[in-house]
């Protein structure tokens, strides 16, 4: 192995990729990273991982897992801090140079990746180390090998054979080139959205057309416009079907003027991700054929916690009669709340289109729990949710403190950054918040690492610098960022995937953070939102933002109450997208839909399972459906369901067991976050539990436990 440190060093030392970074934790050097740093960082990267592989290939020595799974573990260490911080610039901050440089990198990254994965020699020699410590015997050079290094050798193994290593040389022909070409559109389709989405932002030019907003949106608005260039007011969209500023605003054609530019997005036009979408499809459909399942949903489910996909489809159409059902009962109270409204903006009796259907809600919400939406937001400032809210529940559950670091250099001037401390007052890493929405930014929210925590046997150990990105509207400067109660729920929910990336405690970085199936990947998040509205913690960052009074108790009890009302859309909007994801990868090789079918494709998807209401359409449609058709969760949208079944068993656990306490997150952290993919998801969830997962909390809380376990 000592070839490795022999490797050839071409990049540029200048380049402030060349080296690991000096900053705490490695925090990429953003004041010094320039667009035309990373294709040679990138590209010597692969080289030099190329080499650190084919020393592991050619290897004279016998197979172990000291010379074939730790020398792969410690490969491409240059590739991965430049690849890191590339994509995550892609996706926070980009531009048309960096993603001119995502589009001809792209192909070549997945041609690198294929050769690592497709070596049939890298294949052979982990298959001899399995085979020669199967049962628990000892390496073939006496080592005694431990349950950490068992996964990562099993992890290995499965990712080379899923990845088609098996396959004789014209598969793997095919193969490459499937897998080139599929990275090259799910890049453009990511392209082309976020050029759709910002395409479609809402122009408008009449201030009497924002009645609803309140003065604080209406400037966000204004300066939206002005960044654009335009007079009047700008209302950018989101990526979900279900704009947020449609609760507001009064004037119901403007309402439908918005609903209709999220829905057409990429119908069509200039920037129509419909032939990609397809095509997407199609091929992943073939690949799967390649590699021996009968579609993609097939493959994905290979190697994830549902066994099946029959299973998936089981939770799945079983929640729709309920669902649906609710949300039909749901619309007979809004029709009857708009027609109390009167006629609409053209005199004519309103009928309840999906345009009116969140501003209904909002006005039944308000009049049964006496809440004003406009009235809440002054209580949920962003910098108290973040700093009294987030970090105070990761401080009484987990012990972690937080310093803020504004000497550090970030990407971009709303970045923040706070270094991560443990009770004992040792570092444990870095968080980035980058909360607000820009052009330059994809829509939704996400977490990501910049820094991955690893441990490896004669290598310096890493802390992790994660980053948490929101897309809340920017308000002027000098005014405070305000949140509805949906995205003071999305901060935690986003710190939850921090959490399990901060505190991971493993050695192999295959195995760190988050690196787990998808349909587990959601679970902690999905349980940290459930402290956003806990009593003992609300008081602490709930409070006016002019007066510092707290929000009241009535009002905490009539919100915590109406956050169960509407379920019945919720619901049914999320696996209806969850439904349409299936539908596409459950394609057959050889099958596909043109470009101009992809409607009657969805809309008898949705037919097919009951879920085409025409009130409630699916919360992302096909031509804008990112997290299957750019993002990493095609044939894995179901995972937020199965995750919450999950996650509502364990926020039991934590009421039973007295919420918010330190030891009750020390066993979450133990059993969970710190694990990675080190254990069996569902042995460590045992492990924490005591017990399998039961559904009905999560029946009991989307108002479905008619329909049974």
């Amino acid at each position: 192995m000592g070839r490795w440190d022999s490797v050839a060093r071409v990049l540029d030392p200048t380049n402030p990729l060349a080296a690991p970074s000096t900053l705490p934790h490695g925090l990429p050097p953003f004041d010094a990273l320039r667009t035309e740093h990373f294709a040679p960082a990138l590209r010597e990267g692969m080289a030099q991982q190329r080499a650190e592989v084919e020393a592991v290939a050619t290897c004279a020595e016998p197979p172990t897992f000291a010379n074939t799974v730790g020398a792969l573990e410690a490969s491409g260490e240059l590739l991965t801090r430049a690849a890191n911080a590339f994509y995550n610039l892609v996706s926070s901050h980009s531009d048309d140079a960096l993603r001119a440089v995502e589009a001809e990198l792209a192909p070549e990254l997945t041609a690198h990746g294929d050769a690592v994965r497709l070596d049939p020699r890298l294949f052979a020699r982990l298959a001899a180390v399995r085979e020669h410590t199967a049962g628990g015997a000892p390496d073939a050079d006496g080592t005694e090998l431990d349950d950490e290094q068992r996964a990562v050798l099993e992890r290995w193994h499965r990712d080379l054979a899923r990845a088609g290593a098996g396959l004789d040389e014209a598969a793997k022909a095919r193969l490459r080139e499937l897998n080139g070409e599929l990275s090259r559109l799910t890049t453009q389709f990511g392209t082309e959205l976020l050029a759709a989405t910002n395409a479609a932002a809402v122009h408008v030019t009449e201030e009497a057309q924002l009645a609803g907003l309140s003065a604080g949106e209406r400037s966000a608005a204004a300066q939206a416009a002005v960044a654009r260039g335009l007079d009047g007011w700008v209302l950018p969209l989101s990526l979900p079907t279900d704009q947020p500023v449609l609760a507001s605003l009064d004037h119901r054609g403007l309402r439908e003027r918005v609903f209709r530019a999220s829905t057409t997005r990429g119908l069509g036009g200039e920037h129509d991700t419909r032939p990609l979408l397809v095509r997407i499809a199609a091929l992943r459909a073939e690949r799967a054929g390649l590699l021996g399942a009968a579609h993609h949903a097939e493959h994905v489910l290979e190697d994830a916690t549902a066994p099946s996909v029959e299973a998936v489809m089981d939770l799945l159409t079983s929640v729709v009669p309920a669902a649906v059902s609710n949300a039909r009962g749901e619309a007979l109270e809004l029709a009857e709340e708009l027609r109390a409204a009167g006629p609409g903006d053209d005199d004519a009796p309103a009928e309840l289109r999906p345009w009116d259907w969140a501003w209904a809600a909002a006005r039944v919400r308000a009049r049964r729990f006496e809440l004003d939406p406009a009235g809440l937001k002054p209580y949920f400032e962003l910098d108290a949710v973040v700093t009294r809210g987030v970090f105070a529940a990761a401080t009484a559950l987990y012990g972690l403190t937080f310093t803020e670091r504004p000497e550090l250099p970030t990407y971009h001037p709303d970045v923040r950054t706070w270094e991560v401390f443990d009770e004992g007052g040792t570092s444990v890493g870095l968080f980035l918040g980058d909360f607000f929405a820009r052009e330059s930014k994809r829509g939704g929210a996400w977490m990501s690492n910049y820094v991955d925590q690893s441990a490896l046997p004669g290598r310096r150990s890493s802390r992790p610098v994660v980053v948490n990105n929101l897309n809340v509207p920017r308000p002027p400067d000098g005014e405070p960022a305000l949140l509805t109660p949906d995205e003071v729920e999305t901060a935690f929910h986003e710190f939850g995937h921090a959490l399990h990336g901060l505190l991971s405690d493993v050695r192999y970085p295959r195995l760190s953070g988050t690196t787990v199936p998808r349909d587990f990947v959601e679970f902690p998040s999905q349980v940290n939102e459930v402290w956003a509205w806990d009593p003992a913690l609300l008081p602490a960052y709930a409070r006016h933002v002019e007066t510092g009074e707290p929000l009241p108790a009535s009002t905490v009890q009539a919100l915590l109450a109406s956050r169960s009302y509407g379920e019945g859309f919720a619901t049914t909007e999320i696996v209806a997208a969850m439904l349409l994801d299936q539908a596409w990868h459950q394609l057959a090789p050889g099958e596909s839909v043109a470009p101009d079918d992809v409607e009657a494709f969805e809309a008898a998807a949705l037919e097919r399972h009951g879920t085409a209401l025409e009130l409630v359409p699916p919360r992302y449609r096909s031509t804008y459906f990112n997290h299957v058709f750019s993002g990493g969760y095609s044939a894995g949208y179901y995972s937020y369901l199965w995750s919450e079944v999950l996650d509502a068993d364990t926020v039991e656990w934590f009421a039973e067991n007295g919420g918010l306490r330190r030891e009750n997150g020390a066993a979450f952290a133990r059993e969970v976050l710190s694990r990675g993919g080190t254990v069996d998801l569902s042995a460590a969830y045992r492990a924490f539990r005591g017990r399998d997962p039961r559904v009905e909390p999560l029946l009991q809380r989307r108002g479905l436990a008619a329909t049974g376990s």
